[in-house]
């Protein structure tokens, strides 16, 4: 079947032997008469959006799930709007790859990273101002806001992780202890830790409060993509290059579910809200969807042309987005959390046919399942399902980032895709009116810098760099020293008071 954009294939993962028995004892039992199953009950693709030139790295939604910011290898952010005349919004300001894009909480802020090794903390609207964060001495790989929105974490070739304040625009602290590029790196909901992997072959968990690695799951199969928290911050879900998933409860540092369910690497990983779902994205072209409450797979989903390199739920959960390495962009509705699946499963007996797909036969769920030599599976063409597939791409408006925020006053709502964020804007209400019209009329119009000026400005920059990395390892060291001397007084205690019991 083929799978390009115009017929998106999904199917759905095969019955054990103990779950048909299950479902045989509950046909038996009285009840209602079923409602017939649709083809609604599964996921299904709303639409896809085009509007990149390279591989979408980035998928993240704000919080009313009204619109979606995407980032990509052609260097642009853009904001998807998802209401009723659809329109997108193309930032231009990173002069490299944007590797990671992230809504604040609260939606009104939008932060990017980039192999230009900078980060952007954005005011998603037309004027495009946006704040550059320099500390990074490599590619900045991710990037991600804390659950209360006042703090970003992200994560570096440079082997370190560093955390900024959004407030004051500023580097907080680092972590140094990965010995190769981290990946990814991620705040837990409750902001107490960080998540971190890297291609050391290690994910490591960070205490924010003392500013140390309290654990560490090494996997020396192959080093992990991507990290992410549970909803609840009990377990972490790491996407791994040797094609696995593995969940970890980080209160028992234990390995609780082990999936291989991909032919390729996993590269980006998203939990349902509900926590009760987890969806993967795969260089092998594919999405799954699993059921960690079965410990099972339910659900392979086609569209992407090439490598899935990210995905992300909805805060509500309704929707999901992935971006792959065709550029695109699909919008899914998510459909299966409304419904038992395992109901919908068996009133699609009916339309079940003998099959193998390899996909369960590589399963490593938490619990051992037995399966039969052939295995029954639904595969669901969405062809009659998908509403919207061919319609025109929005329009998009191409926005230049000002050099530093700005007032917002003399823009219409209509023209806003989001409101301006007051942490940003109380700052930028210092400059006059004036100042804010030339800084929004001026966008992209350069300046003539002389070529002296010109070198001598990133004669400093850099040596602002060095100075920021020097900074950061004096700071490590310090609180290494700090953590031996507090060891040092400790054990003076304990032999002090051995010594008066001895007496």
């Amino acid at each position: 079947m083929n799978s390009g954009l115009g017929r998106p294939r999904l199917e759905r993962g095969g019955f054990d032997g103990p779950l048909l028995r299950s479902l045989a004892a509950v046909a038996a039992a009285p009840r209602p008469a079923p409602r017939m199953a649709s083809a609604l009950e599964d996921p299904v693709l709303i639409r896809p959006f085009r509007g990149h030139r390279a591989a979408v790295t980035g998928v993240a939604f704000n919080a009313d799930a009204a619109g979606l910011a995407t980032s990509s290898l052609d260097k642009f952010l853009m904001v998807w709007k998802l209401k009723t005349q659809c329109r997108a919004y193309k930032f231009v300001g990173h002069a490299e790859a944007v590797t990671s894009v992230q809504f604040s909480p609260d939606g009104q802020l939008l932060a990017s990273a980039s192999q230009d090794r900078t980060i952007r903390i954005w005011i998603p609207c037309i004027h495009g101002e946006s704040s550059v964060l320099k500390g990074h001495t490599a590619s900045v790989r991710s990037v991600s806001f804390s659950h209360d929105g006042h703090f970003l974490v992200s994560a570096s070739n440079d082997k370190s992780i560093k955390i900024w304040s959004v407030h004051r625009q500023r580097l907080l602290f680092s972590l140094f202890q990965h010995t190769h590029w981290v990946r990814y790196a991620k705040f837990s909901p409750d902001g107490r830790l960080i998540a971190s992997c890297s291609e050391d072959k290690s994910v490591k968990i960070w205490d924010t409060r003392n500013k140390t690695c309290i654990d560490s799951f090494l996997d020396y199969g192959g080093f992990a993509n991507f990290v992410d928290f549970n909803p609840s911050g009990t377990c972490i879900a790491s996407a791994g290059s040797n094609h696995t998933v593995k969940l970890w409860d980080i209160r028992m540092n234990k390995l609780l579910q082990h999936y291989k369910v991909h032919r390729a690497g996993v590269n980006c990983v998203s939990f349902h809200p509900s926590g009760n779902y987890l969806i993967t994205a795969s260089t092998d072209g594919t999405l799954k969807i699993l059921d960690l409450l079965e410990g099972r797979l339910i659900y392979t989903l086609h569209g992407h042309k090439g490598p899935v390199l990210s995905v992300a739920f909805s805060k509500d959960g309704e929707k999901f987005a992935s971006g792959g390495a065709d550029a695109q962009v699909l919008l899914w509705k998510t459909n299966f959390d409304s419904f038992d699946y395992k109901e919908v499963l068996k009133h699609h007996i009916r339309r079940t046919h003998i099959d193998d797909p390899p996909h369960l036969l590589d399963i490593y769920p938490r619990s051992p399942h037995l399966h039969d030599e052939k295995l029954q599976s639904v595969e669901v063409n969405p062809t009659f399902d998908v509403t919207n597939t061919q319609t025109l791409d929005p329009p998009v408006i191409e926005i230049s980032s000002a050099s530093s925020f700005s007032t917002l006053d003399d823009v219409s709502s209509e023209d806003l895709q989001y409101p301006p964020a007051p942490v940003l804007a109380t700052s930028s209400k210092r400059k006059s009116e004036n100042e804010s019209e030339s800084a929004v009329h001026n966008v992209g119009k350069p300046t003539a810098i002389s070529p002296s000026l010109g070198n001598a400005l990133e004669h400093i920059v850099e040596q602002l760099d060095v100075l920021t990395l020097t900074i950061s390892i004096l700071e490590q060291r310090l609180t290494l020293t700090e953590d031996k001397l507090q060891d040092c007084l400790e054990n003076q205690k304990k032999m002090l008071l051995q010594g008066r019991q001895e007496e």
